[in-house]
C-alpha cells in the first residue's frame, strides 16, 4: 500500500432501540484510515449536479472532519479540483460503465479523463462502476459483460498511470467470478449495509482475500418508514445519528484493516425519487434490507445536511468522532 496515502474518511449511521436515548460515548478514532463521503450535490428542482454550494459544503466537511470526497462521476470542472487541492482534500473518481459516452467505460473514453487529471494533486482513488454486481440488467442479463469491461479497465489505467490505485464499488463480498476478473485491482471498495454492525464484513473479506480495502458506501437514512424500537415514523433525525454512530464505533477496533471508509450521503438528493422540487418518500436500492433501522432505504433522506445545508443530528456525531 505504499501508493496510498493515508487521508480520513468515512461513513456512518448506527442504532439504539429509544428514541431518546444518548447517542454511545464518542471513542477515540484512529487516524490511519481515511474518511471520506458520497458526494453529488443536485438542487431543488433540478436532476443535475451543480456546483453552486461547493465552498460552504466544503467547509462543512471539513468541520465534520471529512477530507475525501467519493464522486459518481468525473469533475470536468479544474477549478473545482483545484478547490479541493487548496484545501488539501482529495476526490475518489468514479466512472461509469454508461454516462453518454462522456468519460464512461463503455465507450472508453474514461482514459482521456485519466490522462487529463492523473497528474492533478486532487485525485485520489481511481474507482471503476458502483455495485454492478446487483445489476446484470444493464449490462444485457449478463454481468459478465461487466467484468470483462472492469478487467480490461484496471489494466489500460495501471498502463497509462502508475501512480494511483485502481479500485471498484463492489456490493458486499464478492464471488470467484467477480475476485477472478478484479484480480488486478489495487484496492477492493465495498458498499456494506449490515444494519449497523458491519465489521463481521472485516472477517468475511479475509476469508477471500488479503488484498487491502475501503468501505466505499456505510450509512444510513434520517426516515422510518415504520415504527420501531420506539424509533417514531416519518422523519427521524435520530435514528439516522444513531445508527451511524454505532456503524463507526464497532468498525474503530478494526481500522488497521481497512484503508477508509465512505458515508453516504453529504446532502439529500431530493432528484431521485420522485418530483425533484419536493422531498419525496420512497425510493428503491438492491440488497438493501439491512438499511437501519426500517430495512427500508428512503433514497432522499441520507444527507448528513439537508438540502438547505443545515445540519442534521448525525453531523454532529460524525464530527465528534471523526476530528477526536
Amino acid at each position: 500500500m505504499n501508493k496510498l496515502v493515508a487521508f480520513c474518511v468515512l461513513v456512518l449511521f448506527a442504532a439504539c432501540g429509544v428514541e431518546d436515548a444518548p447517542l454511545p460515548q464518542v471513542k477515540n478514532v484512529p487516524a490511519e484510515y481515511f474518511k471520506a463521503i458520497c458526494y453529488h450535490p443536485v438542487s431543488i428542482g433540478s436532476v443535475e449536479r451543480s456546483w453552486n454550494h461547493i465552498d460552504q459544503d466544503l467547509d462543512l466537511m471539513q468541520e465534520a472532519g471529512i477530507d475525501v470526497i467519493r464522486v459518481y462521476v468525473p469533475i470536468q470542472e479544474k477549478e473545482i479540483l483545484d478547490k479541493l487541492a487548496e484545501r488539501e482534500m482529495k476526490v475518489i473518481t468514479s466512472f461509469g460503465y454508461n454516462q453518454d459516452g462522456v468519460f464512461d467505460l463503455q465507450s472508453g473514453t474514461y482514459i482521456e479523463y485519466v490522462q487529463q487529471y492523473k497528474a492533478h494533486p486532487a485525485i485520489f482513488l481511481w474507482e471503476l462502476g458502483n455495485e454492478y454486481n446487483y445489476h446484470p440488467e444493464w449490462f444485457e442479463g449478463d454481468l459478465m459483460n461487466w467484468y470483462t469491461t472492469l478487467e480490461k479497465a484496471v489494466e489500460a489505467i495501471h498502463t497509462e498511470d502508475s501512480t494511483h490505485l485502481v479500485t471498484t464499488a463492489h456490493g458486499e463480498v464478492p464471488d470467484s467470478t467477480a475476485m477472478y476478473y478484479g484480480r488486478h485491482l489495487d484496492m477492493w471498495g465495498f458498499n456494506v449495509y449490515r444494519w449497523d454492525l458491519p465489521a463481521s464484513f472485516v472477517a468475511d473479506w479475509r476469508l477471500k482475500s488479503d488484498k487491502p480495502f475501503y468501505f466505499s458506501e456505510l450509512g444510513a437514512d434520517s426516515y422510518m418508514t415504520i415504527e420501531k424500537d420506539s424509533l417514531e415514523q416519518g422523519v427521524n433525525e435520530r435514528a439516522q445519528a444513531v445508527a451511524v454512530s454505532h456503524i463507526i464505533d464497532e468498525l474503530e477496533p478494526h481500522a488497521h484493516e481497512f484503508e477508509g471508509m465512505t458515508l453516504f450521503s453529504f446532502t439529500d438528493g431530493w432528484w431521485k425519487a420522485g418530483n425533484p422540487e419536493i422531498q419525496d418518500i420512497g425510493g428503491w436500492a438492491p440488497n438493501s434490507s439491512g438499511v437501519p433501522y426500517d430495512g427500508s432505504p428512503n433514497e432522499e433522506f441520507w444527507g448528513i445536511v439537508n438540502i438547505d445545508r443545515t445540519k442534521k443530528e448525525v453531523f454532529t456525531a460524525i464530527r465528534d468522532r471523526f476530528k477526536k
